[in-house]
């Protein structure tokens, strides 16, 4: 019997309404994508189901994450800090799945999971999908499990070949058919790896990108932007910040490498359409069930886009199960538009995803509006406890559980401005920030401190430390507080900034003769 049913006995039941009324919640998070690989946040990129919902619903520009795949999944689940809730092993946290499954309601996960042990071990009823923190898009790898069990990756699945974007949404849907026989509200958390390296898609998804990508990153990023304002996502008033010393102009690339460059962005971009895609089956499904009216549909990113080189010298063609590409810093750049850096840090371009918040029942503010109110991972929890009437929990087994650390974001879903937190803590390794207000404090590689007030400049151009020491002063006393008060660091997490900033210098693998295959466009 997995552990979902002790937990189940251990929960108070405290619903404030009928399990009718009750909401449905289907929480999709994406890997690695950018706050500007949505159409409706900015991008080229074909996202025509997504876009609906947000034309529907109400899209978030203030959101953030934690600005890395384990940690945000930590800070969703449980909504608590990282550290805070034990990290990969849940210590002191309790999950969604938990909490919800203890209140009546139909728990299902499928996808990256990402932690310790397995979904079946922390509430949810069934799962399918990979434990490891990424995979093989067409063959997998040896951590997929289907409600607790090793699951053998087949060729195909349901009359097509395997890939695993798709083969999240078969099980999702198959587990989303048990919830309405089983007439329960239900939690639905869809964890997609796309668009998480390595950079696979199907060929007829690939192709229809060729070429899309020649101008280059300096061109395409100006023309997101223009899209972000031209819309009211973003104001005029924060500056696109520049390009950084280590991404070089697109114009001064070679030929080849320009080529190979715009072929991996155009993978990229197939495995973006590939999601949304998929994120419409669901919706379809939700439609033909008659469950949309009163589904709360999330859809957000666990960190910015990723900067990471890793191509492995595998640069066969990318729906070959073999090849393995990756893009870098250069395309990420654009990913994040407007913002500075990238996955793992705390600037803006980290921390900033998109979240589009669907519900035609619920949802009372008019439909596409955009909310400038900043909200986090960690509110999740808080906005699911406080719709469905479930009880918070101080114990489950072993586990002591700490205070909630979220807040709802049911007034904002409401159309009324909520209480702000005091502060919104930020950590990764050596990055960090602390949001106070208007005020982030911010460092990279624990370099000095930087002082920027988002609601001028969310770009981070103009830094202001230099004029306000004694902000300065009280908000890092304020970050070390939490740091060690509440998300429990020690040791070198603790350690203080350098006095310098740290000069962050992403590598690139360029050079048109270095590598046999680059340069190679896919109609040859």
């Amino acid at each position: 019997m997995h552990r979902f049913m002790l937990v189940i006995a251990l929960l108070v039941v405290a619903p404030d309404a009928p399990a009718a009324e009750r909401p449905n919640i289907v929480l999709i998070m994406a890997d690695d994508l950018g706050f500007a690989d949505l159409g409706c946040y900015g991008s080229e990129i074909q996202t025509p189901q997504l876009d609906a919902m947000a034309a529907d619903g109400l899209r978030f520009t203030q959101f953030y994450n934690t600005a890395k795949c384990h940690s945000s999944r930590v800070s969703l689940l449980t909504g608590l800090y990282c550290n805070q809730a034990g990290g990969r092993q849940l210590s002191r946290g309790a999950t969604i799945a938990e909490v919800l499954g203890g209140a009546g309601y139909f728990t299902a996960m499928v996808g990256k999971w990402h932690l310790a042990r397995q979904p079946t071990d922390y509430g949810f009823m069934r799962y399918w999908g990979h434990l490891s923190g990424a995979t093989n898009f067409f063959v997998g790898d040896n951590s997929f499990r289907l409600n607790g069990e090793p699951w053998e990756v087949p060729a195909t699945l349901n009359g097509r070949p395997f890939y695993t974007t798709h083969a999240v949404t078969d099980f999702a849907l198959q587990f989303l058919d048990e919830a309405a026989t089983a007439k329960q509200p239900f939690l639905l958390y869809v964890a997609y790896n796309a668009p998480h390296y390595p950079l696979q898609a199907p060929e007829s998804a690939v192709r229809q990108y060729d070429g899309h990508y020649d101008r280059g990153w300096d061109q395409m990023r100006r023309e997101r932007h223009r899209r972000q304002i031209a819309s009211g996502l973003l104001p005029a008033l924060w500056t696109l910040s520049p390009r950084p010393a280590h991404i070089p102009a697109w114009d001064g690339l070679s030929e080849a490498d320009r080529a190979w460059e715009a072929d991996r962005m155009e993978v990229y971009a197939a495995m973006v359409d590939v999601l949304d895609q998929n994120v419409g089956r669901l919706v379809g499904r939700l439609r033909e069930q008659n469950l949309l009216e009163n589904t709360l549909l999330l859809f957000c990113s666990d960190n910015g886009a990723c900067p990471f080189e890793r191509t492995r010298g595998r640069y066969k063609k990318p729906w070959d199960a073999t090849s393995y590409w990756t893009y870098d810093a250069s395309w990420a750049h654009v990913g994040n538009t407007p913002f500075r850096l990238y996955k793992q840090n705390q600037h803006e371009g980290g921390i900033s995803s998109p979240l589009i918040v669907h519900w035609p029942r619920g949802l009372k503010t008019r439909p596409g509006m955009i909310t400038r109110q900043p909200g986090h991972l960690i509110d999740l929890m808080a906005t699911l406890v406080d719709l469905t009437g479930a009880s918070y929990p101080a114990r489950i087994e072993n586990r002591r559980i700490e205070p909630l650390q979220g807040r709802s974001l049911r007034p904002i879903f409401d159309g009324a401005m909520r209480r702000e937190h005091e502060a919104l803590y930020f950590h990764f390794g050596g990055d960090r920030a602390l949001r106070q207000g208007p005020w982030k404090l911010v460092s990279a590689k624990r370099g000095r401190w930087e002082l920027y007030h988002v609601e001028r400049d969310r770009t981070e151009l103009h830094d202001l430390s230099g004029e306000q020491p004694r902000r300065v002063a009280a908000m890092a006393t304020e970050w070390f507080r939490i740091a060690r008060d509440v998300d429990r660091l020690s040791g070198r997490g603790l350690s203080p900034v350098r006095p310098q900033i740290t000069r962050l210098d992403f590598r690139r693998n360029t050079g048109s003769g270095a590598v046999v295959g680059r340069g190679q466009k896919k109609n040859n």
